[in-house]
């Protein structure tokens, strides 16, 4: 695979928005079990939401405590600030005889305004290139913000991994139309420096450099003014002491936030950290 280093030279990288609203996504994956312990999170980052002015802040829980948290947005006279609903992964069919599916429709209904595709863990549990194709462009089509999810497994010295992202892009968005690109958020997750078995963490200036890449693949593909204004997040171990990094130095333009959005005082440091910037 050709190598790609000079697609990121000072003379052909897209420019940063730095003025560009933070957003701060809250994935809560296959957590909490409790309802109380859901309500007891959704609560507190609904009340640092109405104090925000530069961020827009996100929770993509289970599904199933969708409708609640829909309900308490809609009926307790208090809107929430900046806060929306996301859904972690959609089906691409709206309806029919999909057990166990959820389609885009039913989210849509509980007030899911986002929805992520492509989330490594999907990828893994079986989601290929064509299947994060289709649920990237009902998802888009429909009117959701889609946070689409790319990163490498690990980075050789060739720098073959980033033919390895570019390819996961362009798929994905393959035959998508220019004016939907609007509604689209780029999510980059290094498989190697997320969790447990992490070779080592990423630090923000392989972030940046990646987010300029990230840039010039979707300004080759539909313009460097779409580009410039699409929001890339990084997520991948992100907690309340690296996240200042990610989003100043990394250039990041929001983060995508795991385990530490399970924890109240973790996540409202993050938002926090956020906001200031």
């Amino acid at each position: 695979m050709k190598k790609t280093t000079e697609k990121i030279s000072p003379k052909t990288k897209p420019q940063v928005n730095s003025t560009k609203p933070k957003l701060i996504v809250g994935n809560w994956k296959m957590n909490p079990w409790r309802i109380s312990e859901a309500d007891a999170l959704f609560e507190s980052a609904r009340a640092q939401a109405e104090s925000l002015k530069n961020t827009t802040l996100v929770i993509c829980p289970p599904v199933v405590f969708l409708q609640s948290f829909f309900w308490r947005l809609s009926h307790s006279g208090k809107q929430g600030g900046k806060l929306l609903l996301g859904a972690q992964d959609t089906f691409w069919e709206l309806e029919g005889a999909h057990t166990g599916e959820i389609s885009p429709f039913m989210l849509s209904s509980v007030g899911a305004k986002y929805v992520i595709v492509g989330h490594s863990e999907r990828r893994a549990r079986g989601d290929t290139a064509e299947v994060v194709n289709k649920k990237t462009q009902v998802a888009l089509k429909l009117g959701f913000t889609t946070i689409l999810c790319v990163g490498e497994g690990a980075r050789d010295e060739d720098g073959d991994y980033y033919g390895f992202i570019k390819d996961q892009i362009l798929v994905a968005l393959d035959k998508t139309p220019k004016r939907l690109l609007k509604q689209l958020v780029i999510a980059y997750e290094p498989l190697w420096a997320i969790g447990d078995k992490a070779t080592h963490p990423i630090y923000p200036r392989d972030l940046y450099e990646m987010v300029i890449f990230i840039r010039k693949v979707l300004s080759d593909s539909f313009g460097r003014k779409t580009a410039d204004e699409i929001s890339i997040l990084y997520g991948g171990s992100v907690d309340e002491t690296n996240a200042e990094g990610f989003l100043t130095d990394g250039h990041a333009d929001g983060l995508l936030v795991g385990r530490a959005s399970l924890d109240a005082k973790k996540f409202k440091q993050i938002t926090e950290i956020a906001e200031k910037l």
